[in-house]
């Protein structure tokens, strides 16, 4: 089955879209399975150095244009729940970018190395999810950084490097520290906060959090979007609110680090 990939190397106005760093767009491969699904509507690579995302955090964001969503997992994988994500998500033939915590990727390797066969992007997210590595002691918190990048790469990819195959980072309860954020500058990790969220930390019902997320949505147009793939009441929103975002027009970008391009239609 032949590959379509158009390479588009014009990018969207930086000043216009508060773009943190130049970054490649992509069509994302096509795949007849995916016809009449929410899809990826196009891959993002981003050059990790000096990157730091997120408006809730940061002054600036993705080069994304209005109606353009980046799906975002937190604290995983669990073998509760994140295999439904999983499956939500291959249902629409969308992929998403998943932080996950060192201690979870440890115990649960078989599920770091189906995320990534499934072609989403594993990020890190420490490797005990303390709140907040901003309120330890700053060797402390490297060390807990440090464990969970290699944790994590080790579950996913068997091996472990000098650097992260995946150089993205979000800090836990977003609590980083200028020094903690120069650390992960110097060892070219780019940190993703995120424009907006779904609470689900809260409790609170599937049908609430749907309505929740996307008056959110609807306000911000675009953005970096924070869930969680340990939560059941977002289990459960997940079919609900992919099918809200293609009934919306809303279109996936799913983020990579630059060189990393896809080989094959996506599932």
């Amino acid at each position: 089955m032949s590959v379509i990939r158009l390479v588009c190397l014009a990018l969207v106005g930086a000043a216009a879209l508060g773009a943190a760093s130049p970054a490649a767009a992509q069509a994302a491969p096509t795949d007849p399975r995916c016809a009449g699904k929410l899809g990826t509507e196009r891959v993002l690579a981003v050059d990790p150095a000096g990157l730091q995302v997120g408006t809730k955090h940061f002054p600036q964001t993705l080069p994304l244009a209005d109606g353009e969503v980046v799906l975002t997992f937190d604290d995983g994988p669990l073998p509760g729940t994140t295999p439904q994500v999983l499956k939500a998500l291959a249902d629409q033939c969308v992929h998403a970018t998943f932080f996950t915590v060192g201690r979870n990727s440890a115990a649960h390797p078989a599920l770091m190395k189906r995320i990534l066969a499934e072609g989403h992007t594993l990020g890190h997210h420490s490797m005990t999810h303390p709140m907040t590595l901003a309120d330890m002691p700053f060797d402390k918190a490297v060390a807990d950084i440090e464990r969970g990048l290699a944790a994590d790469d080790k579950a996913a990819y068997g091996s472990v490097g000098a650097k992260p195959r995946v150089p993205f980072f979000r800090f836990p309860g977003f609590g980083s520290s200028p020094a903690l954020l120069d650390y992960l500058g110097k060892r070219g990790i780019a940190v993703f906060g995120a424009d907006f969220w779904a609470s689900d930390w809260n409790e609170m019902t599937p049908e609430v959090e749907l309505k929740l997320v996307m008056e959110r949505l609807d306000h911000a147009k675009r953005g970096i979007l924070l869930l969680h793939d340990t939560r059941a009441q977002t289990v459960k929103m997940l079919p609900a609110f992919l099918a809200a975002l293609k009934e919306h027009g809303y279109k996936i970008v799913h983020v990579v680090p630059a060189g990393e391009v896809a080989t094959a239609p996506r599932p």
